[in-house]
This record gives C-alpha cells, sequence and structure tokens, in this order.
C-alpha cells in the first residue's frame, strides 16, 4: 500500500468529518464512491479497446463519473447526480446483480455540495487500473479505526499471498475456498496462479507448450471459487474485487463460518485463509460438528479447514504463535490431530510481516493428505527475511527468504530433500514423543556441539570497530535524527523507540563517528546502567549519544555473533575490572578484552540456534506481556464498597528493621518481589520472622487475598501458605460467603490501573486503607463468579505456561553461550 493511497484517503475522511463524523459510515461513503468510480473506469478500459461500455449505457448514461466530475458543472448538480445515481444503481435492471445489491442501502447522508465536491476529487485519484487498490483502501480505513487490530484481523501483504498459492499450487481442477475471505487476496490470486499455468509462458517470459483454456474451462474455474466472510463490508468489497478480476458472479457469501452449519456438508480440494483469529468475549458461538470442542477462533478455524478437505486436498493457513505452542487442552489437541492427519510443512514469517497492522508473530500451516500420508517427517522452514523491511514503513529490501523456501517446499512436496539453513525436516514421532506435539521448527534444530572445540581468542579491537557519538550542544530537540543513549536501551536490552531523543539535522551531517549502521552492537559505558547492551537491527537514520559505544562488526565476525558473546555472562564478568569511577565508566582499553572466535560457518550455526530461542522467547513474552484478565461487567450485577464485604487489616513491621528476635525465623513474611515473581497464588520466600516477629507482625491464613499499597500499589495475589504482611500490604479477612477471594483477585488485577488513580490522574506512590475501603467492585452471583473465575483461570494457566517456555530457552540461550568459553 502506497504512501498516495492512505493520503487521499486520509484527505477524504478529513473532508467528510464535518458532516459524517460516525467512522463506519464514512467506510461506506468511501467504498461507494470508490465502486462507483471503478464502474465507470471500466467503461472508459473497454471504450480504450475499442469496446463497449456496459455500465452507464442508456438510462445510467447520464450518470458516469466522467460527467459527474466535469468541470463545466456545479457542486449542486454534481450532488443531484450523485444522489440520484445511488438510487438509480439500485434499480436498474441493466446493472448485474451484485451492483444492484451492492448501492442497495447506498444514500448520501449530508446536503452540502462543497463537501461533496471536494470529497469526490479525492476519490478521483483512484485508478481501475490497479483493481487491488480497492482493497488496500478499505483495509486501510479498518485500520484507522483499529477494527482490524481488535478483531486479530490484519492484511495479508500480497507477496506472502502469492507464495502460500504458489506453494500450495491450484489447478483448473481445484475447488477452492477462502473461509475467511476479507477482500479476496487469496482467490484472486489463486486464480492468477492458474491462469499464469496456461498462458504458454515461463517465469522468465520464454513461450512454452502450454495450452490457453477454452471458453468452456474458463467459465468452469470461474465456478470453482468461492470465498465466505462475517462482515457485510467485506463481502462487498470481495465481490467487487473479484468482479474486477472478470468474475461476473463471485461466489462471495455473507457466512459465519463457525457459527453457522448450512455449509458444513461442502468440500473442497484447496483452501486457503488467514482467519481473524481473536475470539468474541465469552468465546465462540459453535456447533457440534467439530471434532475439537472448542472456544478459541483459530482453534476452530484450522478444525475447520481440516474437516473440509477433500481426501487429496491442500490448504494453507496462517496461525498466531499460541496454535503452535501454546499449551491449552483444545490448542495441544489440535496440533495432534494436525500431525496425524494431513500436516506436511510450518513455515514461521518474521514478526514484522503484518506491519503496520501489528507486529504479531505467525506462522503458515500447510497441509497435503496425499505427501503427509507418504512421510514420516514434518518439514519445518524458517523465514527470517520477506523482502521488506519488518517496519511499519515496509521498504523493499534486497533481503529475501521467500524463493529458497518455495523451492524448498515445492521440492519436498515431490518428496525431495534440499538441506538449507531454512529448513529442517523432524519426524512425526520426534514431535509427538513428549505429549505437547510443539510445532515450533527451533525446537528441533540440532543444537551446535562446540563444547569441546577450543575456538582462538581474539581481542576486540581486531575484530570490531569501537566509537561513540554525540549530542547537539544547548540540550535537547523535539524531532530531527534519532539519538541513542541508555535512556534509549531497555532492561531487556531492546530499543525503546517511545523514550526517543533527537539531535538536528546539522548536527547529524557533521557528525564523523557515532552513525548507526544496522546489525551494530550498543554498550552504555557510563551512568547509572553502565554495560547494558543493546542491538541495532533497523535501516532508520540513527546515531549514539556520547554515553554509548557503537562496535561495529568487521569481516570475520558475525554482527549477531558479535552482540551474543559480549552478553554472555563470561564477557560481562571479564568486563568488570573495566568499569571503574563511582557511577561507572568504560573507556577505550576494553579493546583489549578477548572473545573466543570460531570460524563463519561456525558462528552461523551458533547464531541461528540463538535467534531460534529469542523467536519463541519473543512470541512467549508476547503473550505474558500483553495479557490480563478482562471482566465484561453487566449493568444489573450489584456493585459493592470494599468495606462492606470484608475486613480490611493493615500490615506491621517489628521495629528496628533486623533485630534478630524478630527476624531471621521459619515464619515467612511476604514481600512484593514474592508476589512479582509467583503471581497469583504467593508462597513468601525471601524473608522470615521468629515467633516474637510474628506477634508484631499481621498474620494472614492461606487463600487470603493480599495487596501491595506500597512498592507496587494495587498488586493483588493469594496466599498458598500461613504468612505475616509487613506495612507494604493490606489485608482481606472475613470475606462475604457471596465473594470468591479468586473473583476478588481477578477484579483487583482488572481494575489495578484505575483504583491507582486520583481524581486528577496521578498516580499514587501509596494506597492507604482509607482509600481502598471506598473501592467499588462487581459482586455478581457466585455461580456467575465461578464461570468468569473459570474461564480467566484457563487463560492464565497458558499465560504461566509461557512464563515457563521463557524460562527455559533464557536458560537455553546461557549455555549456549557458556559452551564458546569451554565453561
Amino acid at each position: 500500500m502506497n504512501t498516495e493511497i492512505k493520503r487521499h484517503i486520509d484527505a477524504a475522511r478529513q473532508v467528510l468529518v464535518g458532516v459524517v463524523p460516525n467512522p463506519t459510515s464514512q467506510i461506506d461513503q468511501i467504498t461507494n464512491a470508490l465502486i462507483y468510480k471503478f464502474m465507470d473506469d471500466m467503461d472508459q478500459s473497454a471504450i480504450k479497446q475499442g469496446g463497449e461500455p456496459s455500465f452507464f449505457v442508456k438510462e445510467l448514461k447520464d450518470y458516469a463519473w466522467t460527467r459527474l466530475m466535469d468541470t463545466r458543472i456545479g457542486n449542486q448538480e454534481r450532488m443531484n447526480i450523485y444522489s440520484e445515481a445511488l438510487v438509480k444503481f439500485s434499480e436498474s435492471k441493466q446493472l448485474p446483480t451484485l451492483f444492484r445489491e451492492i448501492f442497495k442501502s447506498a444514500f448520501l447522508p449530508y446536503r452540502s455540495p462543497e463537501v461533496l465536491g471536494l470529497f469526490l476529487k479525492e476519490i478521483s485519484y483512484f485508478d481501475y487500473s490497479h483493481p487491488e487498490e480497492l482493497g488496500n483502501a478499505y483495509e486501510y480505513l479498518l485500520s484507522i479505526m483499529s477494527s482490524q487490530g481488535d478483531a486479530g484481523q490484519f492484511r495479508t501483504p500480497r507477496h506472502i499471498i502469492d507464495f502460500m498459492v504458489a506453494v500450495v499450487n491450484p489447478t483448473m481442477e481445484d475447488k477452492v475456498l477462502d473461509p475467511a475471505c476479507g477482500t479476496g487476496g487469496f482467490l484472486v490470486s489463486a486464480y492468477n496462479h492458474i491462469m499464469e499455468q496456461h498462458d504458454g509462458k515461463n517465469p522468465n517470459g520464454t513461450k512454452n507448450n502450454e495450452k490457453p483454456l477454452t471458453p468452456d474451462q474458463r467459465k468452469n474455474l470461474m465456478g470453482n471459487f468461492e470465498g465466505y466472510d462475517v462482515d457485510p463490508g467485506m463481502v462487498r468489497i470481495a465481490q467487487v474485487n473479484m468482479y474486477l478480476h472478470q468474475f461476473k458472479n463471485p461466489k462471495i457469501v455473507q457466512y459465519d463460518t463457525l457459527s453457522m452449519e448450512e455449509r458444513w456438508g461442502d468440500k473442497f480440494s484447496v483452501i486457503l485463509a488467514n482467519p481473524p483469529f481473536m475470539s468474541p468475549k465469552g468465546g465462540v458461538s459453535t456447533h457440534s460438528k467439530f471434532s475439537i470442542q472448542s472456544t478459541r477462533s483459530e482453534v476452530l478455524f484450522v478444525d475447520y479447514i481440516m474437516n473440509h478437505l477433500r481426501p487429496q486436498g491442500r490448504a494453507g493457513i496462517i496461525v498466531p504463535e499460541g496454535i503452535i505452542f501454546q499449551s491449552g487442552k483444545g490448542h495441544t489437541q489440535l496440533r495432534k490431530n494436525l500431525v496425524e492427519d494431513g500436516l506436511c510443512a510450518v513455515v514461521s514469517l518474521p514478526s514484522g510481516v503484518f506491519q503496520p497492522y501489528s507486529g504479531v508473530k505467525t506462522s503458515i500451516l500447510l497441509f497435503d493428505n496425499e505427501v503427509a500420508k507418504k512421510s514420516k517427517e514434518i518439514l519445518f522452514v524458517k523465514i527470517e527475511n520477506d523482502g521488506f523491511d519488518l517496519g511499519a514503513t515496509k521498504r523493499p529490501s534486497n533481503k529475501n527468504d521467500l524463493p529458497e523456501a518455495l523451492e524448498i517446499l515445492s521440492k519436498w512436496k515431490k518428496g525431495d530433500k534440499i538441506e538449507s539453513k531454512l529448513a529442517v525436516h523432524v519426524e512425526k514421532s520426534k514431535i509427538a514423543e513428549n505429549g505437547d506435539y510443539n510445532l515450533s521448527g527451533d525446537r528441533y534444530r540440532v543444537a551446535t556441539d562446540f563444547s569441546n572445540a577450543k575456538w582462538p581468542m581474539v581481542e576486540l579491537g581486531e575484530i570490531c570497530d569501537l566509537q561513540s557519538g554525540s549530542r547537539d550542544k544547548g540540550g535537547a530537540v523535539d524531532n530531527g535524527v534519532y539519538s541513542i543513549g541508555g535512556e534509549q536501551i531497555s532492561a531487556d536490552n531492546a530499543i525503546r523507540f517511545e523514550k526517543m531523543k533527537y539531535i538536528t539535522e546539522a548536527h547529524f551531517s557533521e557528525m564523523r563517528k557515532g552513525i548507526l549502521s544496522k546489525g551494530d552492537v550498543l554498550m552504555v559505558k557510563d551512568g547509572a546502567t553502565t554495560g547494558k547492551m543493546g542491538y541495532w537491527d533497523f535501516d532508520h537514520r540513527a546515531a549514539v549519544n556520547e554515553h554509548v559505544f557503537i562496535f561495529r562488526a568487521k569481516e570475520q565476525i558475525l554482527p549477531k555473533y558479535l552482540y551474543g558473546s559480549l552478553m554472555s555472562a563470561s564477557f560481562q564478568d571479564e568486563l568488570k575490572p573495566y568499569i571503574k569511577g563511582i557511577i561507572g565508566g568504560i573507556s577505550l582499553e576494553i579493546k583489549k578484552i578477548k572473545i573466543p572466535l570460531p570460524p563463519l560457518e561456525i558462528q552461523e550455526q551458533i547464531v541461528a540456534e540463538l535467534d531460534g530461542y529469542a523467536g519463541i522467547i519473543a512470541g512467549a513474552k508476547q503473550i505474558t506481556q500483553n495479557w490480563k484478565p478482562k471482566i465484561d461487567i453487566a449493568p444489573e450485577w450489584e456493585k459493592v464498597k470494599i468495606e462492606s464485604i470484608t475486613t480490611l487489616v493493615r500490615g506491621s513491621s517489628p521495629r528496628p528493621q533486623g533485630d534478630e528476635r524478630y527476624y531471621g525465623g521459619t515464619i515467612p513474611r511476604l514481600m512484593v518481589s514474592d508476589v512479582t515473581r509467583d503471581g497469583m497464588y504467593v508462597t513468601p520466600q525471601i524473608d522470615f520472622l521468629t515467633d516474637e516477629g510474628a506477634k508484631l507482625s499481621r498474620p494472614m491464613k492461606k487463600g487470603d487475598v493480599v495487596m501491595a499499597v506500597s512498592g507496587n500499589p494495587g498488586l493483588p495475589s493469594i496466599l498458598s501458605v500461613d504468612a505475616c504482611i509487613h506495612d507494604g500490604f493490606v489485608g482481606f479477612r472475613e470475606l462475604s460467603p457471596n465473594l470468591l477471594p479468586e473473583f476478588l483477585y481477578f477484579v483487583f488485577l482488572h481494575q489495578k490501573e484505575s483504583n491507582n488513580l486520583q481524581s486528577a490522574g496521578a498516580v499514587f506512590k501509596n494506597l492507604t486503607t482509607d482509600q481502598i475501603k471506598q473501592f467499588v467492585i462487581p459482586l455478581p452471583p457466585l455461580a456467575i463468579q465461578k464461570q468468569i473465575v473459570e474461564k480467566i483461570e484457563a487463560e492464565r494457566t497458558l499465560v504461566e505456561s509461557s512464563k515457563k517456555l521463557i524460562a527455559i530457552y533464557e536458560q537455553k540461550t546461557k549455555d549456549t553461550l557458556a559452551k564458546l568459553w569451554n565453561e
């Protein structure tokens, strides 16, 4: 999608906003006008090719877009023509039924000729010669409204669609379905793919012996494509998109694939899809025909596709990471079914492939019943570069793994293997052996065994350039070129764009050192965070300031290997003597530190292993960081103050702190870091009191709800053991019999941010008991509380399993790095 599309859509919305404030209505007005314009474009194209117009003839002749935009008529007359045209389109028998249906509910909701004139001027930019612009415009509108992201529904980039279609390879005989078709991109690409197989040309343009389709074959082919979508707006766009690609009667229907049964008996030889993966509140309402009973849309869509393939069917479906490795019952059973019935390959896509809509991590599941029956293995392919910058700008890049991946997959389907760093072949028995059927290819890549090797130790100064940067004199500026200091590197080594500072263009142009290049390794050289590491993996223009070192790899070392080496515990130990002064400070002497330097091919293996672990960690962190319990509060539920349903007690601490009479015993005392570590159910492990100390503290019972009032105010937990709480906590005793402790915990977690806001909006540094007494919570019937707790608890279990994955693969990363130093 180019910037001109965005600019004209934004301009059209800006024109409309004063008279059509509702975003949904803006979408209707823009798509109606685009379809109107495209109808006239098709007529003009036919005329230029020596044919006859088919839309604006006879009774509709006076409503052609070219006449509508004639500069000789005024805006009032233009509005009259436009308004009449919308009515005529819905009634005219000469229009195809598709277009009559599209305009059936169309109308002009305002009466300002000047606004309409400006609006239509923006629409005139779009042209039928680029039919994808209609879908691009519609989906850009949805992205502005955030309705795509909220629904877990993201536009599939054209090159990913074409890649999937090429792998699945639909033919003239295949019946093709997209059960969540959106704007029809997969169906159009599949049609184009088949037509290219019969155009008499090779991909390089040379001629071959392919025979063109006969008129009857082409007619039959048109009837082989079907699409479903629950969104009537998407259905309308998909119908027009198909029509623009010569489908006179496209089989695109409004249909809830997961909830309706009317089309359950239909089977297809090819299914292609990127279905929405966010489940509605309360889960998907479905029926009993699915082989897996789940309320998760991503599970149900994959199950649907498996159930609707013909015996020799093929499919490609984009799925979120949860399908690949989450440990919920439905997810695990689905993966078992996949491995045992039809799955032949899994393609891991890079996280930024769906930018600018989302950075969500996804994979492609590829089904081929014939291939799966013949092989005892499943192929895993990892795409790291897709030919585009993985940021929001989507600039073309010369790094592209898709052609090699396509060759690997095409050979695999023919029974041949290609050895490649992108591919790993794994026996189904190995995937099944521990019962979780994990489909993350990185899990099965053979770890590099270099533990017995002794690589040469080389000084940093020999294998990388070391430099620092600078900033404008006179303080910060509001915009310009990115400037990276310690604050712009997070504790987990990521670049914090939300904290970005800037230098002027003038200063940047004068800099001789400190200008960043993709692949540079960063280290904070002084201050409170001395030694903190980062990795610059971006194409943006940027520089470091005087507080950060750049380590730029020379040709004998890979940048990511350098980064991994400098992140290792062994290097960090070597670094400590070089950090000097009260607030730290590292000099250029660190060039003398030596690191192990294996051959480049071994470095590549190590980097691939570390990247695999990093991908799993990133996917799991995405789940843990974004999850929080959500309680949909019904208006009829009773609202009560906390003080009316429980007795609040403030924690207490024996004084003086550290006195051996009170501290160092066997009675656990809760600390905020215990809660941060354990989450919902906490077992104190850090601090302990004597019997005398416990008498001066506040004892609480196993199962009691507690809340931090300082440190991390508002953070709740439930005690797993009897324990004391200090004065940084409150405890909730003697809960009403009408309130479940678990429900109270989830309500507190749900309300944590709002509970910590004063009316002016400032965050409390501490919460007082009086403030907490006034907290208001919903109090539904116990049966409903139990249902809510069970639902959230099921989600929390998945989140906890992701936390375990993070810990496992962080340790694997450390172990891999330790091997380099023979530790």
